[in-house]
């Protein structure tokens, strides 16, 4: 079968275009026949050698994200039939059975769930990652409770244009931050009740617009950095914060001063522990269910690469000029 694969890890130019064999079914696994994938900033890391913890032995076909139909059912699997419609974030790193990046993908059937019904297969395959993230964040770690104020930094971003619109659904009062007026407008469309330019807003000025100065229940981080520091400043004295971007050093003492609780979203963790996969299958029905009650809606960059340009996607993601998710449809 075709596949890009990795022969080494670096820019965006090492992947390279290769006839590999195509995977063999094992049992508790599904065969896909890829149709689209996305790319997300884990996958422009582990391509780059940036996070050896969880990359895969080289050669490598990357990406988890996947969108496809199923060609072979495997001892065991009960969930789905040859011909259904899924999608998931299943493989491309660490122990797992190869990426997306490829004509077949083998895949756990626990790590999967059937394709809403009203996306496309592009869509879909921008879903998985940013979708589980975001629950992850807001209903395992930080159990949001309805009626809380929530600060969700990164209104376009991949995890934050999701969270935006779980946070609704789940009852909270939802304000954003962008960096211009067309990330703001698109945190409105997504339920936001307030948007935030933080390149134009101090901290301490908008807390006092929003909270009176009281400061957010939860602050969901999904930008890092400095930023991390700002969410600490943001958040009210006993609040929440909760990050998935954390390979920094940081002074915890508002940590401190505010009574707060601090938690961090690996979402690969289960990914990696096998054991733990039905759990990330479950949260992506529920996902399905959202979608297919309009409840939520993936937001896609306008440009959209074919698996022959993955090179390209990756430059662009790295550029930061990207709007929603960045997806790759096969046309092979």
């Amino acid at each position: 079968m075709k596949s890009q694969v990795i022969q080494s890890f670096g820019e965006p130019s090492v992947f390279q275009l290769k006839e590999i064999p195509k995977p063999e079914l094992k049992p508790g696994h599904v065969l896909i026949q890829v149709k689209a994938t996305s790319v997300n900033p884990i996958d422009t890391k582990v391509r780059a050698g940036a996070v050896p913890a969880v990359a895969p032995e080289l050669p490598a076909v990357l990406h988890g994200d996947v969108a496809g139909v199923v060609s072979e059912v495997g001892e065991g699997v009960t969930e789905f039939e040859i011909g259904d419609e899924v999608f998931g974030c299943a493989g491309g790193f660490k122990g797992t059975s190869g990426g997306a990046l490829a004509e077949f993908m083998l895949a756990d059937a626990d790590l999967l769930a059937h394709k809403p019904k009203n996306l496309t297969m592009e869509e879909a395959a921008a879903l998985p990652l940013v979708s589980i993230t975001a629950w992850e964040a807001l209903f395992n770690r930080t159990r949001l409770i309805p009626g809380q104020d929530i600060l969700i930094h990164g209104a376009a971003g991949g995890v934050g244009h999701i969270a935006i619109q779980l946070a609704k659904w789940g009852g909270a009062t939802v304000y954003t931050t962008a960096s211009s007026q067309e990330k703001l407008e698109i945190g409105k469309r997504l339920g936001a009740d307030g948007t935030i330019n933080y390149r134009e807003e101090k901290v301490r000025d908008y807390v006092q617009n929003y909270t009176n100065g009281k400061g957010f229940d939860v602050v969901f981080d999904t930008v890092g950095g400095e930023n991390l520091d700002r969410s600490f400043e943001a958040a009210a004295v006993h609040g929440t914060v909760t990050a998935i971007a954390t390979r920094s050093t940081h002074d915890l003492s508002p940590v401190h001063s505010k009574g707060l609780s601090l938690h961090v979203t690996f979402m690969l963790l289960k990914i990696l522990n096998k054991d733990m996969h039905k759990h990330y299958g479950e949260i992506l029905r529920k996902i399905t269910g959202l979608v297919e009650e309009g409840k939520l809606h993936p937001l896609l960059d306008s440009n959209i690469f074919n698996f022959d340009e993955v090179s390209k996607a990756h430059e662009y993601l790295e550029s930061g000029k990207a709007v929603g998710k960045i997806v790759l449809k096969n046309s092979w």
